[in-house]
């Protein structure tokens, strides 16, 4: 149940996991999440993460539509902040995008949210909405803890 999750993720990642601002510092090193696409950490957490991402040409396609690729960056950087700190490294060993309507605002936010977790692996739902809280797309993504 949900006490078993909890204390699942604090034995994997203790109950002090990364603040905002060495969050935004650890995950400067991912250059194009942050730096080519402007996605900005909001909340990094305990299996838990929010990021948004200021949308402008650069990610519109020849229709004038936020790219799929868009979608799915910022949902994968979600996941990253929601699982990796400097103890702990997971990578993504599948993913599903479900596109649900277009975003239309001038910003995107993506929840990552942990539904299972593992001795191994975890199961998250990131969830991408526009400013209005309208849902746009959802991404479900297993992962794979690697022992350092």
């Amino acid at each position: 149940g949900v006490l078993y999750t909890i204390n699942s993720i604090i034995k994997r990642y203790g109950v002090n996991k990364m603040t905002l601002e060495e969050a935004k510092e650890f995950f400067s090193e991912d250059k194009y999440a942050v730096v080519t696409s402007g996605i900005e950490i909001l909340e990094p957490g305990i299996g838990h993460s929010k990021v948004m991402m200021k949308i402008d040409d650069r990610h519109k396609n020849a229709l004038g539509y936020v790219m799929g690729g868009a979608y799915f960056t910022i949902a994968d950087f979600a996941f990253a902040v929601a699982t990796n700190d400097k103890q702990n490294t997971t990578v993504t060993t599948t993913s599903t995008i479900s596109y649900l309507k277009p975003c239309m605002t001038q910003i995107m936010y993506c929840e990552a949210k942990l539904i299972k977790e593992g001795k191994t692996t975890c199961f998250y739902l990131m969830e991408i909405c526009d400013e209005d809280g309208k849902l746009c797309a959802t991404v479900n993504t297993c992962g794979n803890h690697i022992k350092k």
